[in-house]
């Protein structure tokens, strides 16, 4: 008889450890290939097309955008799904919530005629059919609406789409904290305090995220925050502010990725900073 039983468990746990690690590892060395700097289209093209659809992801892709935000709900029966709002009301031909309605009456509403009839039948993606059409080098914005649950199978199903050196989580702390227990290297865009302030800097920095988004501040006041921020090598997103002049502004103070609806005026903005629309690959 062994005088030391095996303990299999902790094999496998070990094995999953060691395997995550080194998806980690690979994935750190992929996002050194990603845009440094650009546009990030805000839901996908959503001035021209159906927020939070295929059909905005694609045409932010075909334009060059270098990175594309989009929203994580789940539904009642945990499929995660990209809708903004936690009802379906305004984007959809449903009513209610969207974590108490279940997939597969979610997937048979309509999310495209709200916009324009020629989206009529366009659907509430999944996330995981989200990333499949993504190109591998450019940022994923993945904004999670939902906390620890939601965090968890996030982060599953992106380590499963082998999209951990590009997809970021922009959650609370929570939602983080849950990813990582899946995906310890997965990245993390802070979103607690989310503003402008030294202090959502500082708490970005202690948490050990790699993006913040900031908002509200006008881009006069940004350069202590950019400085430190740039110091501790975090990415700098910012929300709520559209229109050339702005955006201008915006890069002007050190802003790596401003959200933006319209992404082609963004993109012509971008390209006075010499970026350069990204070619998906």
């Amino acid at each position: 008889m062994l005088k030391h039983q095996i303990n299999y468990k902790l094999l496998r746990h070990l094995s999953r450890c060691a395997a995550m690690g080194l998806l980690a590892f690979v994935a750190s060395a992929q996002t050194d290939e990603l845009p440094q700097r650009g546009v990030c289209a805000h839901r996908g093209a959503s001035a021209t097309h159906p927020e939070n659809t295929l059909a905005a992801f694609r045409e932010a892709i075909r334009l060059g955008a270098q990175m594309i935000e989009f929203d994580v709900y789940l539904t009642k029966d945990k499929q995660p799904v990209v809708i903004h709002d936690p009802t379906l009301d305004r984007t959809t031909d449903g009513k209610g919530r969207v974590n108490e309605a279940k997939f597969k009456a979610v997937r048979k509403l309509d999310a495209g005629s709200w916009k324009d009839a020629s989206y009529k039948n366009e659907r509430v993606p999944t996330l995981e059919e989200a990333l499949e059409i993504m190109p591998r080098n450019i940022w994923l914005n993945v904004h999670l609406k939902e906390g620890r649950e939601c965090g968890e199978i996030a982060a599953r199903a992106i380590v499963k789409a082998g999209r951990l050196h590009q997809a970021f989580l922009a959650c609370n702390a929570e939602a983080a904290a849950a990813a990582r227990a899946v995906a310890p290297g997965i990245l993390i865009c802070n979103m607690d305090r989310q503003g402008g302030s030294m202090a959502y800097v500082d708490d970005t920095i202690a948490k050990g995220a790699q993006f913040i988004q900031l908002t509200g501040t006008p881009a006069d006041q940004l350069p202590p925050l950019v400085e430190k921020l740039k110091a501790n090598k975090i990415r700098i997103n910012y929300y709520g502010r559209e229109g050339a002049e702005e955006q201008r502004a915006l890069f002007k103070a050190g802003v790596d990725f401003p959200l933006a609806n319209d992404v082609v005026s963004a993109l012509g903005v971008a390209a006075e900073f010499g970026i350069a629309p990204c070619v998906p690959k």
